[in-house]
């Protein structure tokens, strides 16, 4: 069951990932955040009043919470990175995020098998080259570096938080919900204060209402993704579902490939092998 919802996982922020990249071509990166967020935050919102999810309220909402508030700035921190470049490789250093549950498993005295070790070390390792790492060329620059390691530990401490979040599928739901909503709030309040400081909050159009259900996958799709891996990690080892989870990249990578066309440069095509196999020995070790 791990190795099934966390792959599931890989898919949905991957293709989530696809969408909202393509989206914020078009639309600024914040608005596409807090868009797509709201429409997830409705969505959930009905779901948990049908379902009675309110009863399983408890202390371990907190920690939707707190994912709530960790998860917008790691993303926002990561665009902002990707806009600095070079994109080869900023993209690479944010799967970074996957030794932030790795090391909370094995503080929390989880021990993988050798076959489980050496997957995770093979995945992590095609993760990273799945990315398309930059090795010649721009220099990075030292503000790029340092909000991409801010996001990859934003991002992987949602990891470990929204696996806390909740016991029960109902209190799954709520613990979607709140954090939707936090998410909402930080992310509004962040475009709030940068449309008062002159930034552009629409293209010039208006609100893109062609790409509302373009928003909508993304903002579903990221949900389930939190959904799916909230359960892989309560069913099996966090390190290995962090792992199988992080191997979106790849996703994100043979999507691109698949609807733009675009060719997958040698070094990534061998991460995505790597992270192949990777996967393989996790899921038999």
């Amino acid at each position: 069951m791990t190795v099934l919802f966390a792959l599931a996982t890989s898919l949905l922020w991957g293709l989530a990932d696809f969408g909202g990249g393509l989206l914020t071509r078009r639309t600024p990166a914040l608005t596409v955040v807090v868009a797509s967020q709201s429409i997830a935050a409705a969505v959930l919102g009905a779901i948990v009043v049908a379902t009675g999810g309110w009863s399983a309220a408890g202390p371990q909402l907190w920690f939707a919470c707190a994912a709530g508030l960790v998860g917008p700035v790691a993303l926002l921190s990561f665009y902002k990175a990707l806009a600095l470049g070079p994109m080869g490789v900023v993209s690479p250093l944010g799967s970074l995020a996957v030794a932030v549950p790795i090391a909370v498993g094995l503080f929390l005295g989880e021990h993988p098998g050798l076959t489980q070790m050496a997957g995770i070390a093979v995945a992590v390792v095609g993760v990273v080259l799945a990315g398309g790492p930059q090795l010649r060329g721009a220099a990075v620059q030292r503000q790029a570096v340092l909000l991409t390691l801010i996001a990859a530990l934003g991002f992987g401490t949602v990891f470990v938080l929204i696996a806390q979040a909740s016991s029960s599928v109902t209190g799954l739901f709520l613990a979607l919900f709140v954090q939707r909503v936090t998410n909402v709030v930080t992310g509004g309040t962040a475009l709030f204060v940068a449309v008062r400081r002159g930034a552009v909050a629409l293209p010039e159009g208006g609100f893109p209402w062609h790409s509302l259900p373009a928003l909508a996958f993304v903002g579903l799709a990221d949900v389930a993704a939190n959904g799916t891996y909230s359960v892989a990690a309560q069913h099996g080892p966090v390190t290995v579902a962090a792992v199988l989870a992080s191997l979106y990249p790849v996703v994100t990578a043979l999507a691109a490939r698949g609807f733009l066309s675009e060719r997958l440069r040698a070094i990534q095509a061998a991460g995505a092998g790597l992270a192949l196999v990777g996967t393989v020995l996790l899921a038999t070790g």
